[in-house]
């Protein structure tokens, strides 16, 4: 699980930006560091790892991102749960979080990742045209797809878990570098707790509840 305040896979960003920040001020004037120390300020932020309190329910299911609840609909998954559910689509801005927290505790026992396009986020159709990296949680209780969607900056999705491991609620798996979207499909005994236009926290924001 990673616990440091900032990801690594900022790190290689963060050095370089610090460096041309240096040189610039040493080398022609502290004024004009303003811009590349501009920019090492927002890749700092947007790189940032916070800590969540993550409720202790195991009937609920948490959103998996920070951002805008684009839609909440129907489908039919056949990827993996095979029946029809409720899919919730999160849009991330390049000002939200992009570490990706699970739903659910459970074991990974399906995992996909998509070559695609890099079409706008927010596009309905990103989903199916997109890179992609997808991740089947199962446990005693449901099961939940959940995929990671790049957008029209995000060049790569990253990933820190692996089919078969076994994932705690909240727990971040991996993030999407510089704008995104996430989908979370749960099968129809969860009551979805969220709709469009609302905002969501990542391993906090509680968008499903399972049907007694």
């Amino acid at each position: 699980m990673v616990k440091t305040p900032i990801v690594k896979e900022g790190y290689l960003y963060i050095a370089i930006l610090a460096l041309i920040t240096a040189v610039v001020a040493l080398a022609v004037s502290p004024y004009w560091s303003i811009v590349p120390g501009t920019l090492l300020a927002f890749v700092t932020f947007f790189f940032r790892n916070p800590n969540r309190k993550i409720p202790d329910d195991n009937m609920l299911v948490l959103s998996p991102a920070d951002g805008k609840v684009m839609s909440v609909c129907e489908v039919y998954d056949d990827q993996f749960l095979n029946e029809v559910g409720n899919k919730v689509t999160i849009f991330l801005s390049v000002f939200d979080v992009h570490v990706n927290r699970s739903p659910i505790s459970g074991e990974i026992t399906f995992q996909q990742y998509t070559c695609g396009r890099f079409r706008p986020a927010y596009k309905e159709s990103v989903g199916y045209e997109n890179e992609r990296h997808s991740i089947g949680l199962e446990n005693e209780s449901m099961r939940i797809l959940v995929t990671q969607i790049a957008g029209l900056i995000a060049r790569r999705i990253v990933s820190w878990v692996t089919l078969g491991s076994s994932i705690e609620k909240g727990q971040r798996y991996g993030m999407i570098k510089f704008g995104s979207c996430t989908e979370v499909i749960m099968p129809k005994s969860v009551e979805v707790l969220v709709k469009k236009g609302d905002r969501v926290k990542g391993g906090e924001t509680v968008i499903g509840r399972l049907s007694e």
